[in-house]
């Protein structure tokens, strides 16, 4: 019964993980191709509350459900399956560190263009621009240990 439990949190917790970034990436890149300051503010607003209440905390149970799942089905833990998960898991949260920082610069940026009416600066759209090019690579990278965790490979 444990590990039925423990699967369930951990699909869950990835569902949540997966779903606020697909969900945080779709909105903030229609708000920015908008160009309205005014919808830029509240969605990076609400993109960066959603980060905290979800994201970091799905990403601290992802780990811990994984490994203590692994532990319970007795897969060691150096399966081809598990370290590829972890070092594209590593990669993914090391693109979201850097994202998490942009994005509270981005909603700091478009709240005082907001209250100031004025345009977005262009340090905006260069953080805009590497924080989309983060998303990418962390993107592929759960696709990929989606597939890992479905297929067991290797």
């Amino acid at each position: 019964m444990d590990y039925v439990v423990v699967k369930w949190l951990h699909i869950l917790s990835s569902t949540f993980l997966f779903g606020t970034g697909i969900g945080s990436a779709w909105y903030m890149l229609f708000a920015n191709v908008s160009r309205d300051v005014r919808a830029i503010a509240v969605v990076s607003k609400y993109v960066v509350i959603a980060d905290w209440l979800f994201t970091a905390t799905t990403a601290i149970i992802q780990p811990a459900t994984g490994f203590y799942m692994a532990h319970l089905a007795g897969f060691p833990l150096t399966s081809h399956w598990i370290m590829w998960s972890v070092i594209l898991y590593v990669i993914a949260g090391a693109c979201w560190l850097p994202v998490v920082w942009l994005q509270m610069r981005l909603r700091d940026m478009t709240a005082e263009a907001a209250r100031n009416d004025t345009p977005l600066p262009p340090l905006y759209w260069t953080y805009f621009k590497t924080w989309v090019g983060l998303g990418i690579p962390a993107f592929i990278a759960f696709v990929f240990i989606f597939w890992f965790m479905v297929a067991k490979p290797m």
